[in-house]
């Protein structure tokens, strides 16, 4: 069974209600305004979690060249991480990167 499943689409983030763009290079999974994502997916880009909760960024993790963005789900509390993407809003990765 195919684990990542690319969808990169544009949507309205139902945590700021910005619409954000696709961003042409891999699969966009959270906003890049206020880094908020939704808790849809139990493989990438499959859709099939039920939750469909908010997925609050609480946190980075370094990643190779790069860094994660951690998440908390508001409706069910699972943790999950997503990448950054490049057009993401560096000062809140920064602010992120202070919480303990």
């Amino acid at each position: 069974m195919k684990k990542f499943n690319m969808i990169d689409e544009e949507f309205i983030c139902e945590n700021c209600n910005k619409t954000v763009s696709k961003t042409n290079y891999t699969a966009r999974d959270h906003c890049n305004y206020c880094l908020y994502s939704k808790h849809v997916d139990i493989n990438p880009g499959d859709r099939l979690n039920n939750c469909k909760g908010l997925l609050k960024p609480i946190g980075i993790e370094k990643f190779k060249n790069t860094f994660k963005i951690i998440y908390k789900c508001e409706k069910c509390g699972m943790l999950h991480k997503n990448i950054m993407a490049k057009d993401d809003n560096f000062d809140l990765i920064i602010e992120l990167s202070k919480v303990e």
